[in-house]
Order: structure tokens, then sequence, then C-alpha cells
């Protein structure tokens, strides 16, 4: 009896062997990693940004209109679609589309619009969708219809490959369904800040090597369906573990890592395609790798980092060392007066707070750590307010210094980071008081003053458990006061902090979330004055293992 496999959008931006553990009908005694609260409450606040965006458009768009309920049972929902296509309604809101059998293929989208013969689908995200620049076609909300979309003369479209993939597999389910509007392949986004639809043609080439989102989409998908199949009958795997990045965040990593680790398998220190190049090349473990002579000539032709790297992280690893040198001497930028910047960001949403720490000689200002932050829910016009009273300060830091003739340095780490929100508050905020000039910002970002100690790190450290502050500061006998400490943690203590749930602001979490910064920016501060005084001889040198 054959087995039958369905398939969502999902699969195509997924890691192959996720795709084969999850269609495999095999027993795991290996606990799975728990559901991430942060990732969770991510899903629960695209719901509600959804809700939000259907209840306007139904009151604010003319044409009929059909909802779906998703509490219904799938079989349900596909009827009542299915009712409402044929019935040529306007719109059909939460639309669970006709499964494709034959092809493998289930799945909804948003929205579906009626065009000029048929049906396009529109994806409803809380991500933004468009920068700010020119090209993208758009209609403004709530007009939804492509064919009165327009080039956008001060938008331009944001690259977020998953929504045209998601897009392309609602076209294909159309398709099969005899829905899909027949002369052109397009679909549309609505972002997070809801105020117009951007259309992609699902046929242009805007995809490497001239490809279009659609040929992507249905080669990624006829691969990802057969490892699903070869894994529900249980024929041979066509995926097999190995590290990448999406692994830190997937249910399964468990279940691959104890393989892997049992394997001592080269993607522990050597992710993605050069992995794959290494047991190409007969090179399947750790300890091959590090057998190697750096001074020879590399089996492969390498992606990521040096043959040389390699061959060190990979004795690192079997050390049990979490960094080793790269080079004789270790070398930090340093200055007469220094601050360390950290900044805090809730999603695409706006960054409410920058942490700053200021050391060295003193100019007059109090040394120490200072903080400005907006406790408004984001997005929040506020934002500007403390965004020009962070940079107020940091500009009247640097002017002393030059007026006491020293020098000055300012410190982050990772600097894509936060000159994302450095330039997007200058962007979004511009001509408000206190806001710089864009030309002013690219001057400090692009001079010597402002150091982003990641690339000191990655430059002069090689790293066999990541480059990230919580891994690295740690090495430099940095701790954290807060057991908690992370990323996504702090995304559930902003919500409380802020009440955005409904609730009451809890300022308990607002000093949590100070905390947090302050520890980030003293983290800064304690590696790269380990980094100047005592990495040189406290950490091992790769030539040395």
């Amino acid at each position: 009896m054959a087995v039958e496999v369905l398939l969502d959008a999902g699969v195509v931006t997924r890691c192959r062997r996720r795709v084969h553990l999850d269609h495999e009908p095999v027993p795991r005694d290996v606990p799975l990693t728990p559901p991430d609260p942060a990732a969770e409450q991510r899903i629960a606040d695209a719901r509600t940004h959804r809700a939000r965006i259907s209840e306007w458009l139904r009151s604010d768009t003319e044409g009929s209109w059909a909802v779906i309920p998703g509490e219904l049972p799938a079989a349900e929902r596909r009827r009542l679609t299915r009712e409402a296509l044929d019935d040529g309604v306007s719109y059909v809101w939460g639309a669970l589309l006709p499964s494709d059998d034959e092809a493998g293929r289930r799945g909804g989208v948003e929205l579906l619009a009626r065009a000029s013969s048929g049906y396009v689908p529109v994806l409803v995200v809380r991500h933004r969708v468009t920068d700010p620049g020119q090209g993208a076609r758009t209609t403004v909300l709530p007009t939804v219809d492509p064919d009165a979309a327009v080039v956008d003369t001060t938008r331009r479209p944001r690259s977020q490959p998953r929504d045209q993939l998601r897009l392309a597999h609602a076209r294909r389910l159309l398709q099969a369904a005899g829905y899909a509007e027949p002369h052109r392949a397009v679909g549309g986004v609505v972002g997070l800040d809801a105020d117009v639809v951007v259309w992609h043609d699902l046929t242009a080439p805007t995809w490497p090597g001239h490809r279009s989102a659609l040929r992507e989409y249905d080669e990624r998908f006829a691969d990802r369906l057969a490892v699903a199949r070869a894994a529900a009958t249980r024929a041979e795997a066509l995926a097999v573990p190995s590290r990448i990045l999406e692994c830190k965040r997937c249910p399964w990593w468990p279940v691959c890592e104890a393989e892997l680790r049992q394997a001592r398998d080269v993607s522990l220190v050597v992710r993605g395609e050069d992995a794959v190049e290494l047991r190409n090349a007969g090179i399947s473990t750790v300890d091959k790798l590090a057998a190697l002579d750096p001074a020879e000539e590399s089996p492969i032709q390498w992606t990521g980092a040096p043959f040389a790297d390699a061959v060190a992280l990979a004795r690192a690893w079997l050390a049990d060392l979490t960094v080793v040198r790269r080079v004789e001497t270790v070398h930090v930028p340093r200055a007469d007066v220094e601050v360390d910047i950290d900044m805090e960001s809730f999603g695409d949403a706006g960054a409410y707070l920058w942490g700053c720490l200021l050391s060295g000689a003193d100019i007059g200002v109090e040394r120490g750590y200072r903080a400005f932050a907006t406790w408004e829910p984001l997005p929040t016009d506020d934002e500007a307010r403390s965004f020009a009273r962070f940079w107020a300060w940091l500009t009247d830091v640097r002017e002393r210094a030059t007026a006491e003739g020293l020098s000055f340095r300012a410190y982050c780490y990772n600097a894509l980071a936060e000159n994302r929100w450095l330039y997007g508050s200058v962007e979004r905020f511009a001509g408000r008081d206190g806001i710089p000039e864009r030309e002013e910002l690219r001057r400090f970002t692009e001079s010597p003053e402002w150091v982003d100690l990641f690339r000191s790190v990655s430059e002069q450290f090689l790293c066999a458990r990541g480059k990230g502050l919580k891994v690295v500061a740690p090495v430099a006998g940095f701790s954290w006061r807060d057991p908690e400490a992370g990323g996504e943690a702090s995304m559930r203590w902003y919500r409380d902090a802020v009440g955005m749930d409904g609730g009451v602001p809890d300022p308990a979490q607002r000093e949590r979330l100070l905390r947090y910064n302050e520890d980030d920016v003293r983290a800064t501060y304690a590696l790269r004055t380990w980094m100047s005084d005592e990495a040189g001889h406290a950490v091992p040198f790769m030539g040395q293992l």
C-alpha cells in the first residue's frame, strides 16, 4: 500500500534532513528540543497582526468576502474554500486549498484575491517587505488588486525569498485546483507596516542564475518530496545529518547531534557545503581533518574558512578548546576615551534601548553605564526621542574628547546589528529634533572611531563553538548576572516590560532588560581589554596545535 505524503510550503526552505526526520516512521528515544517560547510568541504576534489586517480589509474593501474559520477541521476548511471560489467571491480569507495528491502538495494562504480571470495569492506577514528606494510594484492598502499595481518610486522590494517561495506553492495549488489566474503568475505580500501590497512576478528571473521563483520552487519541492517519500517508505535515506546554521533552531537537533558526535562527523567543525565536499574527498571525521597538514594543498575548494583554519578548528575541537589564536600578536584599537555600545531591538518593530559604557580619561562626563530607552510599545514615535538623546550624548562625548586633545573610539559586538538600527533610525525619523543627517552618521560608522569587535575576534581567533558574545566573553572571564540572558529571552521580557499583551507594564522586567543590556556592554569591554592584555599568552596559537 502506497504511503501518502503531502507537504506544505515550509519544506522548500527547510533542511533536507529535517524533512526526512519529520516523515520517518521510526520512534526516537532522544528527547527533542522543546518549542522555543520566543518563537511561539512570534507566531502568536503574527496571528494577531493577520487578524487586525483581516478586520481592516473587510471593512474598507469593496467586494464580497468569505472568511474560512481556522478552528474548523481541515476537510471542512477545504470544502468552504472551494465553495467560495466556485461562487466567485472577490476575497477569501484563511483559504485552505484542495490538496494536490498527485504532486504531494497541500496548504493554504492568508488571502486569495480575484483578478480578471482567476485568483492570486496574497500573504500577510509580520516582517518588513520593502526598503527605501524604488522599483517595487505596489498597490496602496486597502486596494488588493494586481491590475492596479504601479511602480513605486519610494520603495524597493526587500529580499524575502521565503515569501516568494510560499507564493509559488500557493500558485501551484491554485493551478492544480483550476482556480489560478491563467495569464499572470503573480502574488502579493502585505508586511509589518501594512501600508502597501508588494506584488511579485513569480516568472521573473530574479533568482541567481536568472531563475524565477517558480522554477526555484519547483526544483526544491521535487527534491524535498523525494526525501519525504523515501523516509515514509523506509527506503534508503536521501538526506544524512550534517550541521548547518539552521540546526540551532531545529527541534531534531538533539537527534542529529547525537549521530554526528558518535560519528565524530566533520561538520561539527566545518559547516555547510565544505563539509559535504570533505566527505566526498574521504575526510568524513574531525580526526581525519585534524590529521591533515595545513601546509599542503587543500583537498577541496573552500567556500568558507581557509584550509589551515579548518585544520586548526578540528584540532581545537579535539583539544576541547573554545578559541585559538590565528595570529601571533592580538591587537585591538584602543583610545583615551572609550564607549562600549549595545542596542536592543524587538524584531523588525524598532530599537527600544541603546546602552553605553563610558570608560577612560575624565572629560567631565560621568563614567559608567548609561541607557537611552523608550518604554512605549514598538513601533512608536517615542523611539525617535530616545535615539536622539543617545546620539546627542555620544556626540557630546566625542566632541569633549576632541576638545581635550584625546583620542576616542566606540565599540560594539557585530556592527551589522547596530548599523542596521543606526541607519534605520536616521531614515525613519529624518527631520526630527536631534536626528542626525545620514552623511553625519556615515562619517562616524566608516571612521576608525567605530570598532566592530566581532570583526576583531573573527580576524584574530578561531572559535570552535561559535563566535557569539555569549560564547566568547566567558573565555575572558565574564559572566552574565541573569541565568536566562539571551536575545530570545529578552524578547519575552520586553513584552512584559511594556505591557504588549494588554497587561500592566512590569517595571521589574524593565530593570531586568537594563541589567541584561549593561552586562552586554560590560562583556564587550571585558572581552576587548582581555584581548589587549591577556589573550596573547592565555590562548594557544593555532600553529602550536
